[in-house]
C-alpha cells in the first residue's frame, strides 16, 4: 500500500448542492431520462455472443450512452458488456465479478458512478425548454452552481 497523497476515490462523492461546486470543471450535466436516441453503434470487439448483443443494444438506449457516444467510449462499453457476460457464468471467478462494480462506476451506471462523473438523470418533462438537458444531439448543459443561485436570490431582493 502506498502512503501519502490524494487518492482518486478518496473522500465523499461530489454533492451537486455544495457551494464549492462551481470551481472549474465541476459542473453537473443533466441527461434526459428517456435515454439516447438513434442507431446502436457497431460492436467493437471480436465475435459477440447473443447475450452480449442483447446487453449492448440495451445499454446504448440509456441516458449515460449520450455521454459515452460523445466521448467515443464504445470500446469501454464493449469491454463492460463482455465482463458482465463472463461474470454471469456459473464458473466465473471472484475477480471476474469484482470487476463489474468498478466498470459500472467508470461508465456512470451506478449511483456512485453518476456522482463521480457529475451526471444527473432528469425527467424530460420537468425541464424548461431554454434549460434543456443533453439529448444526444446537442452539447451537455452544465447545471448552475450554488453560488450562482445565491447571487440570483440576493440580486432579486
Amino acid at each position: 500500500m502506498s502512503s501519502g497523497g490524494a487518492r482518486a476515490r478518496s473522500g465523499p462523492p461530489p454533492d451537486r448542492n455544495a457551494l464549492r461546486n462551481g470551481r472549474a470543471g465541476a459542473d453537473w450535466i443533466r441527461l434526459k431520462a428517456s435515454g439516447r436516441k438513434g442507431e446502436t453503434p457497431a460492436w467493437p470487439l471480436t465475435r459477440p455472443t447473443k447475450r452480449e448483443l442483447v446487453l449492448w443494444e440495451g445499454l446504448w438506449h440509456t441516458p449515460q450512452a449520450i455521454m459515452w457516444e460523445g466521448n467515443g467510449q464504445e470500446l469501454e462499453v464493449g469491454l463492460y458488456v463482455r465482463a458482465v457476460r463472463i461474470a454471469e457464468s456459473p464458473k466465473a471467478k471472484v475477480g471476474d465479478r469484482n470487476l463489474i462494480p468498478r466498470l459500472q462506476e467508470a461508465l456512470g451506471l451506478s449511483q456512485p458512478g453518476l456522482a463521480r462523473n457529475r451526471w444527473l438523470i432528469v425527467d424530460d418533462t420537468a425541464i424548461a425548454a431554454d434549460d434543456a438537458p443533453v439529448d444526444g444531439n446537442e452539447r451537455p448543459i452544465p447545471i448552475s452552481d450554488a453560488r450562482d443561485r445565491l447571487r440570483k436570490i440576493s440580486d432579486a431582493g
